[in-house]
């Protein structure tokens, strides 16, 4: 009788090359039951020739090959269609998984109907917390106290440090609003709900909308710090200043990227805010995006 898959893993490809391979390999150490897993990689027309290595060193990974750059978004959706797993996972191919972080975030998903995203510890390099792996929404309150860095005079503050929810304790399983899309496991009949990630995101923003939308049907995000991976962070994009010396990324890439932040904040905000806030504020707003979205680009090397 054959084997049913449990876990359908999700890894969009963009010429990160020797990152890839070293996360199928920690995927490949994991406790987790391989022969209850299937691991999908979709490349966005790589130019590093990641996508040759791939097929010759992993043959037992299903691999789709894009013509071009579709984006995050459109490409993972094209893979969850090929997955068969009850469970999805999407993760990055700059990140190392534990040994058991699959088991550990399988269990918690198993245990809690309730829950349709959960993610773990998402750690940096330097043993930091990615904070992208542990959101608040972005209200435009929750936007101001963050970029006018009112979150980092009082990190541990219900009323300042909404964006990051740093008031919460981090050692406890507890629900979060949004996590990163570098490691996102998701109940599949959950996905399915929401018709997956919308694909109006081309290069972030659209694990932000997934949650929200995930949440507005009465589904559970959760964090949960029993386990934990590493995110090298940016390898793709070349504007993480933590990676941005180790990512082969062009400053045609990095412009794009760049962009590409901005645009997923309007796009956020008039999907999600355009008709819960005055006009006024959502010029401010806008406003604001468009003066930061600015001083970036020209900082762009």
């Amino acid at each position: 009788m054959e084997n049913k898959i449990s876990l359908s893993i999700i890894i969009v490809n963009y010429n990160t090359g020797d990152f890839l391979y070293k996360c199928l390999e920690s995927v490949k150490k994991s406790s987790f039951p391989q022969d209850k897993l299937e691991i999908i990689v979709a490349d966005n027309a790589s130019s590093d020739h990641s996508a040759n290595f791939l097929k010759k060193k992993r043959p037992d990974v299903v691999f789709i090959q894009n013509r071009r750059n579709v984006g995050f978004a459109k490409a993972n959706n094209r893979a969850i269609k090929k997955a068969a797993g009850d469970y999805v996972l999407l993760l990055n191919p700059d990140t190392l998984l534990q040994k058991d972080t699959l088991t550990v975030m399988f269990n918690l998903m198993e245990k809690n109907g309730k829950i349709g995203v959960a993610t773990c510890k998402v750690l940096l390099p330097d043993k930091t917390l990615d904070d992208a792996c542990h959101r608040g929404f972005p209200t435009p309150w929750n936007a101001f106290c963050h970029f006018s860095g009112l979150s980092k005079l009082f990190p541990k503050s219900l009323l300042f440090d909404g964006y990051h929810l740093g008031y919460r304790d981090l050692d406890k399983i507890h629900e979060i609003d949004s996590c990163v899309g570098a490691f996102m496991f998701i109940r599949k009949r959950a996905g399915e709900k929401v018709n997956w990630l919308d694909e109006d995101y081309f290069w972030y923003g659209e694990d932000l909308d997934f949650c929200y939308r995930i949440k507005e049907k009465g589904w559970q995000v959760v964090f949960n710090p029993e386990t934990e991976i590493t995110h090298f962070k940016g390898i793709s994009s070349g504007i993480k200043k933590h990676s941005r010396g180790i990512s082969p990324a062009d400053r045609k890439t990095r412009l794009l990227a760049s962009r590409a932040r901005f645009e997923v904040m309007r796009i956020f905000y008039r999907k999600h805010y355009l008709q819960k806030y005055p006009r006024f504020q959502t010029f401010l707003v806008l406003k604001g995006i468009q003066t930061a979205e600015h001083f970036t680009l020209r900082k762009v090397q």
